[in-house]
């Protein structure tokens, strides 16, 4: 069983481009997007994902990803209610944490918002300039309400 832990951040400036290590395009969209769960299909450097979210637990909660065939995930993304999702997520290395920076496009431009995974919920880490508000637990960030 895999648990997620992160908090989540907007972003204040795009000087963490400047600091990325690398970058992907990633479309994804909705199978299920109830509270109590979410089912995604995403795909990124041309592979397709399936992960399946459990509800929110303040910044905890069960996670499930698999990789599928791309084919696969390009007729899933047919099915998803919605609009489907484009952005670049960007990825910066940071006083021993990897930030996942998530530049978002079309209805979502200019949102940009940055994810941190931690090993415990009481983790402490240092937290870079270009982060602003703390939107941990905010639904308006989800990606699956976006």
């Amino acid at each position: 069983m895999g648990v997620e832990i992160e908090k989540k951040f907007l972003v204040r400036d795009d000087s963490f481009k400047l600091m990325a290590e690398c970058s992907c395009r990633i479309r994804q969209g909705y199978l299920c997007r109830e509270p109590e769960r979410t089912v995604r299909i995403r795909i990124r450097d041309g592979k397709g994902f399936l992960t399946v979210k459990g509800k929110n637990q303040g910044a905890s909660r069960l996670e499930f990803e698999y990789e599928i065939p791309i084919a696969d995930a390009e007729e899933m993304l047919k099915l998803c209610a919605g609009k489907i999702l484009d952005k670049t997520r960007y990825i910066v290395n940071y006083k021993g944490y990897t930030w996942e920076i998530d530049e978002f496009y079309n209805l979502n431009k200019p949102l940009t918002v940055a994810e941190i995974e931690l090993p415990s919920v009481d983790a402490e880490f240092e937290i870079p300039l270009f982060i602003g508000e703390d939107v941990t637990g905010d639904p308006r960030y989800y990606n699956s309400m976006l």
